[in-house]
């Protein structure tokens, strides 16, 4: 068993942009979920899961910290939801016109707790990619 969850995106906006929609609460809240994150090393937030009654899911409140915030090169925060405690990472780099993003979720603990993070993930990270084409075009 793996405990991380490890991608590769390639973005054609620029790197700033990448960042901004990483990082931006309102552009966190239209790909991931509503939350009142802010980029500061050491600030806390929580995401809002919100329910989904056709899989009985009631929600939940994932809490984390910002552990390192290097605009626009570098974020990593702490993921705790549930009994599930883990860490978020993402790395920027600039390429070819655009960026290409490392992400990293790490230290699952669970073999089913990281296929669910997986599918979400893969959810979540297709609207990153339709929110940053969105606003390629205004």
């Amino acid at each position: 068993m793996s405990d991380s969850i490890r991608r590769e995106l390639v973005f054609p906006q620029s790197r700033q942009e990448v960042w901004c929609a990483l990082t931006d609460p309102g552009s966190l809240a239209e790909w991931m979920f509503p939350n009142d994150f802010e980029a500061l090393v050491g600030r806390r937030f929580t995401f809002r899961v919100p329910p989904n009654p056709q899989v009985r899911f009631e929600g939940m409140l994932v809490e984390g910290e910002v552990l390192v915030c290097d605009p626009p090169r570098e974020l990593s925060y702490s993921w705790i939801g549930g009994d599930v405690r883990t860490r978020v990472s993402y790395r920027l780099e600039v390429h070819d016109d655009g960026t290409r993003v490392f992400f990293e979720q790490s230290g699952f603990e669970r073999d089913q707790a990281r296929k669910g993070a997986e599918h979400g993930w893969n959810r979540m990270h297709g609207l990153l990619a339709e929110l940053l084409s969105r606003r390629s075009k205004t």
